[in-house]
């Protein structure tokens, strides 16, 4: 990770209380970092414990605050409202929510059940929803917040064998326009990210071949990868106060392939 002189400082993030879904690996722990070097008060939710208490062990010494790790089952709604709570009653309430946890297994439309649906669905959309609706009666009791929601280019590619995955990041982003229409006079903005070929760990791991690496780089308009990081630094505007008159939109970080 870049050093954090090197990019933006946001006052407006010192203190806030951010909840962040799937922050153990990946997007989700490039923003965990990211927000808690900036001073905020982060909590993020997951299953992968041995990560999450790495992650939150080496930031320990490195911010301001010590991130709040909550063990949770996203798909699991009265758990995750619990760990809303949980964080409500730890640190106050959220300020800003990263909708982030998602899961791009692959899956032929052909061989898809009624209960694959519904797990697809539920790790994908449903605890966005939900978790928004958590957090919104704080937001608009505070006088406002920001919630992020990750969605995809992969709908508008399309990408192949994932098409119940698609299906939920294009609902992400009705979603996202419903919410901040529906809650803008309350100052709450809310948004979406659509991230591209982003490099994780599991990207690397599963499916970027040499031959993946020569279809996405003749897509993008720049030829280079696309790192956690530079998804989590958006984050970082998107939640604070240089981003005010910023909502219902969506913000695509794929170096040029839409």
């Amino acid at each position: 990770m870049s050093t954090p002189s090197q990019f933006a400082t946001y006052p407006s993030l010192a203190d806030k209380v951010v909840l962040i879904t799937g922050g153990a690996q990946g997007i989700g722990a490039a923003a965990v970092e990211h927000f808690a070097l900036q001073g905020a008060c982060v909590a993020f939710l997951d299953l992968a414990d041995a990560p999450s208490r790495t992650l939150a062990k080496s930031l320990s010494t490195r911010c301001p605050r010590y991130p709040l790790y909550i063990h949770c089952d996203l798909t699991d709604i009265e758990s995750l409202r619990s760990a809303i709570t949980q964080v409500t009653a730890a640190l106050g309430p959220p300020h800003v929510l990263i909708n982030n946890a998602a899961s791009d297994d692959r899956h032929r439309f052909e061989d898809v059940t009624p209960q694959y649906w519904d797990e697809r669905i539920a790790i994908n959309l449903r605890h966005q929803f939900f978790a928004a609706q958590a957090v919104i009666g704080g937001m608009k009791a505070s006088g406002g917040g920001s919630i992020i929601n990750m969605s995809s280019i992969s709908w508008l590619i399309p990408t192949l064998d994932v098409p119940v995955y698609n299906m939920a990041k294009a609902g992400i982003v009705a979603l996202t326009h419903s919410l901040a229409r529906e809650y803008g006079p309350a100052n709450i903005r809310v948004n979406s990210i659509l991230p591209g070929a982003i490099l994780t760990e599991r990207q690397q791991r599963l499916h970027m071949s040499p031959e993946y690496e020569k279809q996405v780089f003749e897509a993008q308009c720049l030829k280079l990868h696309i790192l956690p990081d530079e998804v989590a630094r958006h984050m970082l505007f998107l939640a604070s106060d240089d981003s005010s008159a910023i909502t219902s939109q969506t913000h695509l970080i794929d170096a040029g392939w839409i």
